[in-house]
C-alpha cells in the first residue's frame, strides 16, 4: 500500500502497538527514513500511540540536528517518559540529547557495536537465538569484565546482552529483542513495493532490518520511505534489493527527506552511477601540523606493509584521521595498491568523513553493510586504521568512553578485534594544542592537558591481550611517538625530531614504555612537499 497523506500515515502510525519492538534503518544520514522517523513521534503527540517503544539500530539514523537526533531533543525538551523504554544503539555519539537521557535515566540504553547489531538483524530473520561471535571477548562487552549497558536500567532489565557460550573457545552470545515493525528508507519502489537503492550511497542494514520483522514467531510489518514511485517492470530485477512481498507500506517524501548524506543532497559520484575519470583529491595543507605528521606517518606503515606483502591491501579506514589519510595515500600514487573500505559498504574512491562519514566519492564497489562486517571479523582486510582516545601499559584502547560521555562503541570493536594489522593513529595528548614542523622539526608550543596514555582505560574496546594471543599486529601512531605492542607491553619505538623524550613524551604519559633501540621518525613526514614514496 502507498500512503501519500500526512494524516493517513500518522494515523497509521497511531495503531502500531504500544511496548512494541521497532528497527531504524541508518548510518549517519545515509538510508535513514528521516521522514517516518519524524512522523512516529507526531503520530504519538497527536494520538498519545504508539508508546512505551523500544528501538533498535543497526548504527545511528541520524547526525546531530537530523533524525533520532531530533527525537531526544523533543523527548528533552517535553520531559517525556513515555515515548521510548528503551533503546539498542550502537553509537550515541551522535546525539547529545540521547546521551543526557541515558545518564539521566529516562529509558534503558544498550550499545552493542555496529558489527554484532547489523549481523544480529540477519540471526533473528534466520529465527536463530542470537548472534554467536568472538568479537568483544574481553571488551566492554564481555560479561566476565562489563556489559553493555549503559545506564542503570538496561542493567536491571537486560533486554539486552551478552552471555558466554564454551565451545572449543569462548565465545559471546548477543541477544535482543526481535522486532516487529521495520523503517527503512530506498530510493524507489513500484506500485508493489518492490525497493531499489539507485540514488543512495549504501545498501546499508534495510534488506535484513525489513526480513528481521518479517520473521516468525510473530511477524510484522514493513515500512519503507522513498523518494520516487516508478511503473512496474521499469527496473532490472537484480536492481531490487527489497523483493516487494517483504514490504506493507510504501512512503513517498520529499528529496529533504532522501539526502544522500548531511552535505549531499545527490551526487552520482557517491551512488555509483558516475565513475568520475579522475578523482579530485585535497592538496596537502600548507600549514604542517600535528594532524598532517600523525597521517603521512600512518602512511608510512601502510608503506611497509605493503612492501612485506607484496600485493595491494584490503583496509578500513575509521573517521577523522584516519579517513583523511586517504587523500596523501592517492597524492603519494598508492590508491591502486591500497583497496580502502569504509564499514558501511564502500570500497575504493575518497573516504568522506564528518557527517558524511559512511560514504565515499567514486568508489568502485559497494556492498551490503552486514557482508562488509564480514570482511573485518573474519580477518580478509588486512588491516584498519582507527582513531584512539585512551591507551593504557597493555594496549587496551578505550576510542572515545571519558568524562561520562556516552558513546557507545560504533564499529570499532569488531574492525579492531577482526583484522590481523591495526594501526591506531591520533594525538598524543588531548585537549586544546598548538603543535606545528618548525625548519622539520616538531614544535609543541601548546600542548593539550589530557593524558592519553593512561595506567588504565576506562573501558576497554580493544583488548591487547586477545591481540597478543592472536597475534596481531599493533602500531600506536601519534604526531611525537610511535610505539608497538609487545607481550611485555608498548615498545617506544620512534619519536620526532625536535621532541624531549622526557619532557614531552615521558612525563606526559601515565606509565613507563618499554625503550630499547629508540629511531627518530623519517624526516620526510616533516617536508612541506610530497614525501615521494
Amino acid at each position: 500500500m502507498i500512503i501519500y497523506k500526512k494524516e493517513d500515515l500518522l494515523q497509521l502510525l497511531s495503531s502500531i502497538e504500544d511496548k512494541s519492538v521497532i528497527a531504524i534503518s541508518g548510518f549517519n544520514n545515509s538510508t535513514t527514513p528521516l521522514y517516518l522517523i519524524y512522523s512516529l513521534w507526531d503520530a504519538y503527540k497527536k494520538y498519545g500511540h504508539p508508546k512505551n517503544l523500544f528501538i533498535e539500530m543497526d548504527a545511528f539514523p541520524g547526525v546531530p540536528g537530523t533524525g533520532l537526533d531530533i527525537i531526544g531533543k523533543n523527548i528533552y525538551e517535553n520531559d517525556d517518559r513515555e515515548f521510548i523504554s528503551g533503546m539498542l544503539i550502537p553509537y550515541l555519539y551522535r546525539s547529545e540529547y540521547l546521551q543526557k537521557l541515558t545518564k539521566m535515566e529516562y529509558f534503558e540504553t544498550y550499545s552493542f557495536s555496529i558489527g554484532i547489531t547489523t549481523n544480529l538483524f540477519r540471526e533473528m530473520a534466520a529465527g536463530r537465538p542470537g548472534l554467536l561471535s568472538k568479537i568483544g571477548l574481553g571488551t566492554f562487552h564481555d560479561p566476565r569484565l562489563d556489559d553493555s549497558a549503559m545506564n542503570e536500567k538496561a542493567r536491571n532489565a537486560k533486554r539486552c546482552y551478552a552471555k558466554i557460550i564454551d565451545l572449543e573457545e569462548p565465545h559471546l552470545l548477543y541477544r535482543a529483542p526481535k522486532p516487529k515493525y521495520s523503517f527503512i528508507r530506498a530510493t524507489s519502489s513500484d506500485p508493489k513495493g518492490n525497493l531499489s537503492v539507485e540514488h543512495e550511497g549504501i545498501y546499508g542494514t534495510i534488506l535484513p532490518i525489513a526480513m528481521s520483522s518479517k520473521a516468525q514467531p510473530d511477524s510484522g510489518k514493513v515500512f519503507a520511505q522513498v523518494k520516487y514511485i516508478v511503473k512496474e517492470n521499469s527496473r532490472n530485477p537484480k536492481n531490487i534489493h527489497v523483493p516487494g512481498p517483504l514490504v506493507d507500506y510504501v512512503i513517498p517524501s520529499e528529496e529533504e527527506f532522501n539526502i544522500q548524506g548531511s552535505t549531499i543532497k545527490y551526487d552520482p559520484a557517491i551512488s555509483g552511477e558516475l565513475i568520475p575519470n579522475e578523482i579530485k583529491i585535497s592538496k596537502l595543507n600548507e600549514k604542517l601540523d600535528d594532524r598532517m605528521v600523525i597521517k603521512r606517518r600512518l602512511v608510512l606503515e601502510i608503506i611497509k606493509m605493503l612492501n612485506s606483502l607484496k600485493r595491494p591491501a584490503i583496509m578500513n579506514f575509521g573517521t577523522g584521521i584516519p579517513s583523511e589519510s586517504t587523500s596523501i595515500i592517492a597524492e603519494e600514487g598508492y590508491s591502486d595498491s591500497v583497496y580502502t573500505t569504509v564499514e558501511s559498504g564502500p570500497w575504493g574512491g575518497i573516504a568522506l568523513s564528518g557527517n558524511d562519514f559512511g560514504l565515499s566519492y567514486g568508489p568502485f564497489a559497494i556492498i551490503p553493510q552486514a557482508d562488509q562486517f564480514y570482511i573485518y571479523e573474519g580477518g580478509i582486510a588486512d588491516a584498519a586504521s582507527l582513531g584512539f582516545l585512551q591507551v593504557d601499559e597493555y594496549g587496551n584502547v578505550n576510542p572515545s568512553f571519558i568524562d561520562n560521555k556516552l558513546p557507545g562503541p560504533g564499529g570499532f570493536p569488531d574492525i579492531s578485534n577482526g583484522v590481523p594489522r591495526i594501526f591506531f593513529a591520533g594525538g598524543f595528548t588531548g585537549g586544546k594544542r598548538l603543535i606545528y614542523v618548525d625548519n622539520k622539526k616538531l614544535k609543541i608550543e601548546k600542548d593539550g592537558n589530557v593524558i592519553k596514555f593512561v595506567k588504565n582505560v576506562e573501558k576497554i574496546f580493544f583488548s591487547g591481550s586477545f591481540a597478543i594471543k592472536n597475534k596481531k599486529e599493533v602500531v600506536y601512531i601519534t604526531e611525537r611517538a610511535v610505539f608497538r605492542l609487545s607481550e611485555k607491553g608498548l615498545i617506544l619505538e620512534e619519536i620526532a625530531p625536535g621532541i624531549d623524550i622526557d619532557n614531552d613524551i615521558l612525563e606526559k604519559m601515565d606509565f613507563k614504555p618499554i625503550i630499547n633501540d629508540l629511531k627518530i621518525m623519517d624526516e620526510r613526514i616533516f617536508m612541506k612537499n610530497l614525501m615521494k614514496l
